[in-house]
């Protein structure tokens, strides 16, 4: 039974700890997503399997036409199609062409590094985890956030940050050349916010003017 005060872990570990081929899979997958540590990987693994595991129990009734059936499989779609993951159209064996990218990208890193707001995933998790993203009017410290459809449109940079009226900021012109290149993710030209001289006051701002969102189940 466990401990009652302790929750317990709502992702599974890999079964076998040193198969090569797997390591080498999750530390290129770390690297492409700006991820802490191979914990968030195994995170997004359990929840495809989740889905997974619904979409074929569902395919492997009899009839799911009608009532109880053709209900939770309207109920799975919708939800998944809310969180980002599968388009309006489609069926359950679209579900079980999910990857674990396909998971991590709907995270609030790599939306923000997706949509232009960032120059490299590593620079995503520095703005959310340093208070200069907001969802809204909520400012959203949560790099594993899930953000779902109709988040897309709410997310941008906090008011806060200095770069949003200044073209000529360092950030902001690092951000802006590297969108009308069309070239994300090369490291090398990444400019880190934190060289900066005014930044760690910036940060510091940011945080006290704005609420924090609740983290639910949220690495920090």
């Amino acid at each position: 039974m466990g401990e009652p005060k302790f929750a317990r872990p709502k992702f599974d570990t890999p079964s076998h700890p040193w198969k090569a081929a797997r390591i080498e899979e999750e530390h290129a997958i770390q690297a492409n997503h700006g991820l802490k540590n191979m914990r968030e990987i195994w995170k997004a693994k359990s929840q495809l399997r989740r889905h997974r595991r619904q979409a074929m129990r569902l395919i492997g009734m009899v009839d799911t036409s009608e009532s109880h059936g053709k209900r939770e499989m309207d109920d799975l779609l919708r939800s998944l199609h809310n969180k980002g993951l599968i388009s309006s159209d489609a069926k359950l064996d679209d579900i079980l062409s999910l990857s674990t990218e396909d998971i991590l990208n709907r995270r609030l890193q790599a939306q923000v590094y997706y949509k232009g707001l960032a120059i490299s995933m590593k620079q995503a998790r520095q703005f959310v985890t340093h208070g200069k993203i907001v969802i809204g009017n909520q400012k959203v410290t949560i790099p594993s956030y899930p953000l779902s459809r109709d988040e897309e449109e709410l997310l941008t940079w906090h008011p806060s940050c200095p770069w949003i009226d200044n073209p000529e900021h360092p950030i902001r012109k690092a951000i802006d050349g590297r969108a009308s290149s069309a070239e994300y993710g090369v490291e090398e030209e990444e400019v880190d916010p934190e060289a900066t001289s005014e930044f760690a006051d910036e940060v510091v701002a940011a945080a006290e003017e704005a609420p924090s969102a609740e983290n639910v189940g949220g690495d920090e």
